[in-house]
């Protein structure tokens, strides 16, 4: 299994409309290494949701649930999405700040690739911030 962050603007999309709606395809990616990434996901990896500009932190964990297909949202064949669903909401999201503070993460793509809105996160990585976020003890 790998490990992914997904970025979404709360007041574009937030945790709890994700929440509501239960499925929804990760549109709107028009990065290459953002792209090359939704490609590289497969069905049951999971995911980091985290909320940017406003709040800037992880609130929720998601999963794949169908691997890339060509963005509905647009005719150019380059573009791909991915069907996510919410697997629950953290116990206390994980703060930037707070990731930025931890020596530990300071090679996380979330620190060193901040505009990219789909990112790998490596497995050393998934674990601290559960523990951050008190789902690991």
């Amino acid at each position: 299994m790998n490990y992914w962050l997904i970025k979404s603007e709360p007041f574009k999309y937030s945790w709890e409309q994700f929440e509501h709606d239960k499925v929804t395809f990760w549109d709107g990616v028009r990065n290459y290494a953002a792209r090359n990434n939704l490609r590289d996901m497969k069905k049951g990896d999971q995911l980091f949701f985290y909320h940017s500009n406003e709040g800037l932190e992880i609130v929720g964990i998601a999963k794949i649930v169908k691997e890339h297909y060509q963005d509905p949202t647009t005719p150019v064949a380059a573009w791909v999405v991915v069907d996510v669903a919410p697997v629950k909401k953290l116990k206390k999201p994980v703060s930037l700040a707070q990731i930025k503070a931890d020596e530990r993460l300071q090679q996380m793509d979330l620190i060193k690739y901040m505009r990219l809105s789909v990112q790998k996160v490596r497995k050393e990585e998934w674990d601290i911030i559960l523990q951050m976020a008190g789902e690991k003890k």
